[in-house]
């Protein structure tokens, strides 16, 4: 099992879905929220709004995120850990053409560092089942 204390800050990142059901919006439909941690400290390094009839970030949008990412640091991860069932196409090769290693895991195995950022995304934002 994945732990935090595993890892040192921005040796990992944790690209993940923060809403459990999608967020209505009048105007531009239903969103899901993608964001990045660190998987020691668990900060969110950013995150992307994804309208659900795409699915996933597009190419540009992941290039964007991960350089938000970067900033925090001014470098890149070794690892960027993703949920198996999670759409990434396009986060998983721009990861790797950062030279970063992209690893799929269980959804259950990150939600000790995702637990507590998706509670509170669901207590401002709501989006729960």
């Amino acid at each position: 099992m994945l732990h935090p204390s595993q890892f040192q800050v921005n040796e990992a990142w944790i690209a993940f879905k923060l809403n459990d059901a999608p967020i209505h919006t009048e105007q531009d439909g239903d969103f899901d929220f993608i964001a990045l941690m660190d998987a020691a400290s668990c900060f969110i390094l950013g995150s992307a709004p994804v309208p659900v009839t795409r699915g996933e970030l597009t190419a540009k949008d992941a290039r964007h995120l991960l350089r938000e990412g970067q900033s925090h640091k001014q470098r890149w991860p070794k690892t960027l850990f993703l949920s198996a069932d999670q759409p990434a196409q396009f986060l998983s090769k721009e990861a790797k053409r950062k030279g970063i290693t992209v690893v799929r895991v269980a959804e259950d195995q990150l939600v000790v560092f995702t637990g507590e950022a998706k509670q509170g995304f669901r207590e401002r934002f709501g989006g729960s089942r």
